[in-house]
């Protein structure tokens, strides 16, 4: 029995030690627990209430309106409208194709869709949702959310798309916007200007819808709404309204621009008109040109191979970066520097015989036995090469080059678009960079150069400019295209080019005697039968620039092929006693200057002077779709405010 005794206290002991252990684990457990809530709710408090307010609130950011681009007299040329969007997310869907198959049951999806589709995925390569179908109509929304529970990946948006009205008419102006690119949001975030573009798919990427992209752009707005555990929206907490972007007013007239275009027909080439007292650029052609609207949500690979495949190359802004000797169209200005310089005087006169020589070196006028006794005058109206020859090899290149530089020739004029080319004003510095192996600029280099040939290439705007300087007597004003900046919502605005850029320093009778020959050139020479009859008085000059070497032969332009004949130019300036406009017509290709390129600076020029004809223009050219837009940039200007 004292056994038993003796047995029950060991376990009663054993029992009260384990009893006290798991007191102890209690404690320690419960103190651990406290311990842990102390630190989340009370040291850990802030965060975690950062963390949870983040779940339950969420900053979707909003898209600016990109601002309006307008032409000189408030013709809307760019403007935006909103539509729905049908978006796919490539990282939510398994197969592509598959999932395209399925959504064209629902709405239709055509070729293009596909193929604008695939290219957007292979180029961006992104993680979010990109542009299958665009503009969507109501039914077509409707069914796509009616069947969104067996679409995933697939969204429906609200998007702003860009519209220009005139397609094609001034497209190497106004340009084009496209989805930001990897390489641009770099740009972006190294320019510090990811806020602005929070919320934003696409950029400017030609033409002033580039060069003006952050006036254009605006800023990125953002609304704070709550959310549910399943990310739909609760209610709006607060809300930042994006900025919208500045509208643009171009000193471009679209109903000239609209005749211009159409002047050229078929032909490739490029116009330029220039306002000489502001340099307002009221004109600016490039042909052929392309629809920007194609690239707006993205465009298919069979059109962008069309346009970049085609030998006419319009996507080729050839005002800027079309380079070719100037032919004739030089000749006045030679005839400029020649008197400032002291080579020659107006009523200095040469005997032509046809031909120049000098030492072994012969060549040829255009006319068989010459034009006889010529002066300055004489040498412009009738574009004798003897009388140029004979002065390119009396002057001294570097004082040619340098009184040409104040011109514009060889430079870039500074216009405000992208991708202006310099040219080449040769010089003995340019020579002997260009030719190491024959550093030498010899005056048989020269004598070529007197008539605008040879090493000579300047750009359709660098001929433009250097006539608008000629116009205006040597007050140059930098050529711009937009005109105007205006703030959206004040209304406020402000002029991009105030007051002249420079004045080149000439005497005024020597500019007489130039425009004595333009307008010789008009009344009797090569100009004549183009502008017969005008109902303004004018001045002009006709060149044809050769392409290639003739080695001795006689040009016949049916005998050579289409793209190897002369390229035909006219600059031209009206009215003469104080042109108010000045431009240059250049035709690719086009033969004789006079009989190519003078008839468009004569269309030009005749509606430039009649009302009527501008008019009748811009009535041929206004869409439905333009008419929306103008109503539409009334609706968004007055919103803004």
């Amino acid at each position: 029995m004292s056994a038993e005794l003796r047995n029950h206290d060991r376990e009663l002991f054993w029992f009260q030690r384990r009893l006290s252990l798991a007191a102890v684990l209690v404690v320690i457990g419960f103190l651990a627990l406290l311990g842990r809530f102390v630190y989340l709710q009370v040291i850990q408090h802030k965060h975690f209430a950062t963390l949870a307010e983040a779940n339950r609130i969420d900053i979707q950011p909003e898209a600016p309106n990109r601002g309006i681009i307008t032409d000189r007299n408030g013709v809307v040329l760019a403007s935006n409208y909103s539509a729905y969007t049908l978006e796919m997310n490539p990282q939510k869907i398994a197969d592509l194709d598959v999932a395209i198959d399925e959504i064209g049951k629902i709405v239709e999806i055509s070729a293009r869709d596909r193929r604008r589709f695939k290219r957007l995925y292979e180029e961006f390569r992104t993680n979010e949702s990109l542009p299958l179908k665009s503009r969507l109509t109501d039914e077509e929304v409707a069914r796509v959310a009616a069947n969104r529970y067996r679409l995933p990946g697939v969204e429906i948006k609200a998007r702003l798309f860009r519209q220009y009205p005139f397609g094609e008419v001034a497209s190497h102006v106004v340009g084009y916007i496209g989805r930001i690119s990897q390489s641009e949001k770099e740009r972006i975030e190294q320019q510090e200007l990811s806020a602005s573009y929070k919320g934003s798919d696409y950029i400017g990427k030609r033409g002033i819808e580039l060069s003006y992209e952050r006036d254009l752009h605006g800023s990125a707005g953002s609304t704070e709404v709550e959310v549910d555990a399943n990310r739909r929206v609760v209610r709006v907490l607060s809300r930042k309204p994006s900025v919208i972007g500045n509208n643009l007013q171009l000193s471009l007239d679209i109903r000239l621009q609209k005749i211009a275009e159409d002047a050229f027909g078929n032909k490739r080439g490029a116009l330029v008109a220039i306002e000489p007292a502001t340099g307002d650029v009221l004109a600016f052609v490039s042909k052929p040109g392309y629809d920007p609207n194609l690239f707006v949500d993205g465009i298919d690979p069979q059109s962008w191979d069309a346009l970049r495949d085609s030998p006419d190359k319009p996507m080729l802004n050839r005002p800027l970066q079309g380079g070719y000797p100037p032919g004739s169209t030089y000749k006045p200005f030679m005839a400029l520097m020649a008197q400032e310089l002291g080579v020659r005087t107006a009523s200095q006169a040469i005997n032509d015989p046809g031909y120049f020589r000098l030492g072994a070196g012969h060549w040829r006028d255009d006319k068989v036995g010459g034009h006889g006794i010529v002066d300055m005058v004489k040498s412009i109206v009738i574009s004798c090469d003897t009388y140029y020859y004979q002065l390119a090899s009396e002057l001294d290149i570097d004082e040619w080059s340098g009184f040409m530089k104040q011109f514009g020739f060889g430079q870039k004029t500074g216009i405000d678009i992208d991708g202006e080319l310099t040219g080449i004003l040769p010089s003995r510095e340019w020579k002997a960079k260009r030719f190491p192996k024959d550093p030498k600029l010899h005056v048989g280099d020269q004598v070529s150069l007197g008539i605008g040939q040879g090493f000579n290439t300047f750009t359709p705007m660098q001929m433009a400019y250097a006539t608008a300087v000629l116009a205006n007597r040597g007050v140059a004003f930098k050529p711009h295209l937009v005109k105007r900046v205006q703030d959206a919502r004040t209304g406020e605005s402000r002029l991009t080019q105030p007051s002249p850029a420079y004045t080149v320093p000439l005497k005024q009778a020597h500019v007489d005697v130039v425009l004595k020959g333009l307008e010789g050139v008009v009344t009797a020479g090569t100009g004549r039968t183009a502008f017969l009859n005008a109902k303004y008085s004018s001045g002009g000059k006709t060149g044809t620039a050769q392409v290639f070497g003739l080695r001795g032969g006689d040009y016949k332009a049916s005998q050579v092929t289409e793209r190897l004949r002369d390229h035909a130019w006219y600059i031209a300036l009206a009215p003469l006693d104080s042109p108010k406009i000045a431009l240059v017509a250049f035709v690719e290709n086009g033969g004789f200057g006079a009989e190519a390129a003078a008839p468009i600076a004569r269309k030009v020029l005749d509606a430039y002077f009649d009302p009527a004809l501008l008019d009748a223009a811009i009535k041929k050219a206004v869409s439905p779709a333009e008419a929306l837009a103008s109503a539409s940039l009334q609706r968004e200007v007055k919103r803004a405010r």
